[in-house]
């Protein structure tokens, strides 16, 4: 049997699966259900994009799944804050269990990854390094009605479906900027490096200083296109 024949085989087995799933003549646990819920409390597995893109035109599914987030937030209605930059099945998010410099507008999904990102890979880096949590996020916002730079296509910022991470301050009072601390050496770069890596765990697209000079200052998440981290 040819390489090709095998993929084929295994992708109908697979779409099998799901749909017996689906139909629940099979019971799989809601963690490794695609069908189910996205709970921000387990951790992100080989379905948690998948669960992702199905929050994107549902909100009573996105409201559903931010119940499990640790998140301070209002649902805003579909608006069009500048003409031309429409906002859909988005929240307003006011804090977690950390501070943030302001409230940000967040399409769901970039609400529901960024409390998965904070839940399974912001606090367990800081862990790991500094043997404390972080208690506040710096941030450059998330909504703005521009183009990508040198582009004729929009941002994902013109949809608030993407955030700009600038900086985290620890229990201790310690603050870590990715405009200062990035080229470093020590525990400061390795914690950045190890936010920036569990950041592409969840977003769809993680873009830092290694990416380009416009980044310098701020790692750039979004949950649009097909996966980058840089």
């Amino acid at each position: 049997m040819t390489f090709g024949r095998i993929l084929l085989l295994v992708l109908v087995l697979l779409a099998a699966l799901a749909f017996a799933v689906r139909q629940q003549w099979i019971e799989a646990p809601p963690s490794w259900n695609p069908w189910a819920p996205l709970d921000v409390r387990e951790p992100p597995n080989l379905l948690t994009p998948f669960k992702l893109r199905r929050l994107q035109d549902d909100r009573a599914l996105c409201e559903q799944a931010l119940t499990s987030a640790p998140l301070r937030y209002v649902a805003v209605p579909d608006t069009t804050p500048e003409p031309g930059c429409p906002v859909a099945n988005s929240v307003r998010v006011r804090g977690s269990a950390v501070r943030f410099t302001g409230p940000f507008l967040a399409t769901c999904p970039l609400a529901a990854a960024y409390a998965l990102f904070e839940l399974h890979g912001l606090q367990p880096a800081a862990q790991r390094v500094f043997g404390q949590p972080v208690v506040r996020v710096e941030h450059f916002g998330s909504f703005a009605c521009r183009n990508i730079a040198r582009s004729n296509r929009r941002s994902q910022h013109a949809s608030a479906n993407a955030l700009d991470l600038a900086g985290f301050g620890l229990r201790d009072g310690t603050r870590i900027t990715v405009a200062r601390d990035w080229a470093g050496e020590g525990d400061k770069a390795r914690f950045l490096r190890e936010v920036r890596d569990a950041a592409c765990e969840v977003f769809n697209v993680t873009l830092g200083p290694q990416y380009n000079a416009a980044h310098h200052d701020h790692f750039h998440v979004d949950m649009g296109g097909f996966g980058m981290c840089r």
